[in-house]
C-alpha cells in the first residue's frame, strides 16, 4: 500500500527538497478516471460514518428497551469499535496477500450483515455480537480506502483524493443522522413501532443495507492496485492502470521503480516497526499518537451521544435528532473546505489552527455544563438540563467544535496515515495506527456515559486539555508532507522537517 503516481510538481526544480537519489519523477496527468475510482473507494469511508453514527438515533431506545445501566449502554454504543479495531489490524496484511479489491468486497458482505442483524436483534448481547461484525467492516474500511487512494493518486492531488475518505464519512454520518431523524419521524419516535411490527430504531440500523449492496456493487468495477498487480507480476494489467487511470506516462519506468520498493518489502512484518523508543520506531508512535488525539478530543462523542446531549439543553427527540442532523451538514461543509485547501496550505498549519479551535469550543462547553442542574427522570436515572442562556452557548460552542475538527482533524490525520510512513513499514504501520485509533475510539465512547453521570464538564474538559495537548504534539513531532512523493518517506522524517521542509 505504498505508491502514488508521480507528477512534475515534486521536481527539483519546483524547489523541492529531494532526499533520494532516485531518478526524476515521470509526469503525470489528471483525468476524470482516478476521481471516479476513488470515489468508489471512498464509499467504503461512507459505510464506515453510517455504521458509527446510526446508534445515534437508537441508543436511548434501545437502553430504554433492553433496561440497560449507563455502563452497558455505553458498551452497547461503542462495542462496534471492537470489530474496527481487529478489521483494522488484519486488514493491511489481507490486502497484501489477496489484493485491496477483495477486502473491499468482504467488508460490504460484513456491513450488509451486521444492517440486518442488528435490526432483527432479539437482546442486547445480541446486537452487540452483530454490531461487532459490522465494527470489522468498518475496520477494513478504514485502512483500505486510503491505502488504495495513495497508491493510485498522482503526489500533486493526493492530499485532495485521500480527503474523499473523510468527506465520504461524514456523507455517511449525514445520511445516517438523516435517516435516524426520518424514520423516528415517521413512527412517532424510535422507540414506537413502524413498519411490520418492528420499532424504528431497528429500521435505523437496516437501513444501512442499501449502501453496503452499493459499496460491494462499485467495489466490483474498481481496477485493482498497481502496486499489488507489480508484486503479482502481472505488468501489462499495472500498466493499464496506471496509464488509464492515475495518467502516468511513462509505465515503464514507474514499475521499474514500483518493482524496487516491493523487492525491498517483500519481508516486511510488525517486527519491522520495532525501535529504541518504547518498542516502536519514531515514525511510528507519530501515526499511533495521531490516531489517538484524533480521538481523544471527544468528537464521536457528539456524533454517538449528540440526540442526548440536546435533549439534555431543553430540545425534544424530534428536535433534538434534527440539530443533529445539522451538525452533520456543517461537518460536510467544512470538510470540503479542507479537501480544497490541503494541497496549498500545508497539513501541519491546518492540524495547529485546528488544535486551537477545538481547544476553545471545548472549553467553553466545558464551562457551559458547569451551570447544569440534575434532574431525575421518570425511570430513576439523572440527567443534566442547561437553562439559557448557556443552554445557547453550549450548542454554538459545539458546532464550532465540528467546524474545528471537520476542516482540520477529521480529513487530515486520515492523509497523513496514508503518507508518512517508509515504503518498507507502510503496510504494518497503518495497521497498527489505524488499530490504534478505533481503540482510543472505543475507550472514549464507553468511558463518555460513566463521566457524564459525574459531570459533563469533567468530560469536555478533558477532552479540551487532549486538544491543547495535540497541538504541542504537531508543533514538534509532526511532519510536513505537502508536495513529497510517497517512496521520499523516511523513518528521519521529523529531523528533515526541521532542517529542509518540503516545498512545492
Amino acid at each position: 500500500m505504498d505508491r502514488s503516481a508521480t507528477d512534475d510538481s515534486a521536481a527539483p526544480s519546483r524547489g523541492e527538497d529531494v532526499t533520494s537519489s532516485a531518478p526524476a519523477a515521470p509526469p503525470s496527468r489528471l483525468n476524470g478516471r482516478i476521481i471516479g475510482i476513488s470515489v468508489g473507494a471512498a464509499l467504503g469511508g461512507f459505510l464506515f460514518g453510517f455504521d458509527t453514527a446510526v446508534i445515534n438515533g437508537a441508543v436511548e431506545s434501545i437502553g430504554s428497551q433492553f433496561s440497560l445501566s449507563a455502563g452497558l449502554q455505553g458498551f452497547a454504543v461503542s462495542s462496534a469499535l471492537i470489530g474496527c479495531a481487529v478489521g483494522a489490524w488484519f486488514a493491511g496484511p489481507v490486502a497484501n496477500k489477496r489484493g485491496r479489491i477483495p477486502v473491499m468486497l468482504v467488508a460490504a458482505v460484513l456491513f450488509l450483515a451486521s444492517s440486518i442483524g442488528s435490526g432483527l436483534a432479539f437482546g442486547v448481547w445480541d446486537l452487540i455480537a452483530w454490531r461487532v461484525i459490522g465494527g470489522l467492516g468498518v475496520g477494513a474500511a478504514s485502512v483500505i480506502a486510503p491505502a488504495y487512494i495513495a497508491e493510485v493518486s498522482p503526489a500533486h492531488v493526493r492530499g485532495r483524493l485521500g480527503s474523499l475518505q473523510q468527506l465520504a464519512i461524514v456523507l455517511g454520518i449525514f445520511t445516517s443522522l438523516l435517516s435516524n431523524a426520518i424514520l423516528a419521524g415517521a413512527a412517532g419516535g424510535a422507540a414506537n413501532e413502524l413498519w411490520f411490527g418492528l420499532e424504528a430504531w431497528r429500521w435505523m440500523f437496516m437501513a444501512e443495507a442499501v449502501p453496503a449492496l452499493i459499496y460491494g456493487l462499485f467495489a466490483l468495477r474498481l481496477p485493482e492496485s498497481p502496486r499489488f498487480l507489480v508484486a503479482r507480476g502481472e505488468y501489462d494489467k499495472a500498466s493499464a492502470v496506471l496509464h488509464d487511470f492515475t495518467g502516468v506516462v511513462e509505465v515503464n519506468l514507474k514499475i521499474e521503480e514500483i518493482k524496487k520498493t516491493i523487492n525491498a518489502e517483500k519481508k516486511e512484518s510488525l517486527s519491522d516497526l520495532r525501535g529504541p523508543r518504547l518498542g516502536l520506531k519514531p515514525i511510528v508512535w507519530i501515526g499511533i499518537l495521531l490516531s489517538v488525539f484524533q480521538q481523544f478530543v471527544g468528537i464521536n462523542v457528539i456524533f454517538y451521544y449528540s440526540t442526548t446531549l440536546w435533549q439534555s439543553v431543553g430540545f425534544d427527540e424530534s428536535d433534538a435528532l434534527r440539530i443533529s442532523v445539522i451538525t452533520s451538514v456543517t461537518n460536510i461543509v467544512v470538510t470540503i473546505v479542507a479537501i480544497l485547501l490541503v494541497d496549498r496550505v500545508g497539513r501541519r498549519l491546518m492540524l495547529l489552527v485546528g488544535s486551537v479551535g477545538m481547544t476553545l469550543s471545548l472549553g467553553i462547553m466545558a464551562l457551559a455544563f458547569s451551570f447544569a442542574t440534575l434532574v431525575e427522570g421518570a425511570d430513576g436515572t439523572t440527567s443534566a438540563q442547561l437553562e439559557a442562556p448557556w443552554s445557547t452557548i453550549a450548542l454554538v460552542a459545539a458546532n464550532v467544535f465540528v467546524v474545528a475538527f471537520g476542516a482540520t482533524w477529521g480529513p487530515l490525520v486520515w492523509v497523513l496515515l496514508g503518507e508518512i510512513f517508509p515504503n518498507s513499514i507502510r503496510a504494518g504501520a497503518l495497521a497498527v495506527a489505524a488499530a490504534a485509533q478505533w481503540v482510543a475510539n472505543f475507550a472514549i465512547s464507553t468511558s463518555f456515559p460513566a463521566m457524564a453521570s459525574v459531570s459533563l464538564s469533567l468530560a469536555y474538559g478533558f477532552y479540551a486539555a487532549m486538544a491543547l495537548l495535540s497541538f504541542f504534539f504537531v508543533l514538534r513531532k509532526v511532519p510536513e508532507t505537502k508536495g513529497r512523493e510517497l517512496e521520499d518517506m523516511s523513518e528521519d522524517l521529523v529531523v528533515e522537517r526541521r532542517t529542509k521542509p518540503a516545498r512545492t
